[in-house]
């Protein structure tokens, strides 16, 4: 399942979409399952900028291939008005789950 997208927004910046194998952390967020995969949402400049944040955050394998996944309306909106930019869910999305912000997932 892991596969990703991209939206480019009007102002010329991008949001794009993430499905990742989820990193063995050391605490689980609350309601999240442990392995599977997540989606990451990541808000920057350009496509570039936007895997260099997570590579950043020590994902460096990180590659987006194709737009097969892009991001949804609600996820565009929900990293947007998100102060990093940067969030993440279980994947498949589940109706009561709520998005968290990256350093919930690396702990």
């Amino acid at each position: 399942m892991p596969g990703g997208g991209f939206v480019r927004l009007p102002g010329g910046s991008v949001v794009v979409a993430l499905t990742l194998p989820r990193p063995p952390a050391e605490g689980v967020v609350e309601g999240a399952i442990e392995g599977g995969n997540v989606r990451v949402l990541v808000h920057a400049v350009n496509r570039a900028r936007a895997l260099t944040r997570l590579r950043n955050l020590g994902m460096r394998a990180v590659y987006l291939r194709g737009n097969a996944q892009p991001p949804t309306p609600d996820e565009i909106t929900a990293v947007l008005h998100h102060p990093d930019g940067l969030l993440w869910r279980c994947a498949p999305d589940r109706a009561a789950e709520l998005w968290h912000p990256i350093r919930a997932l690396l702990g």
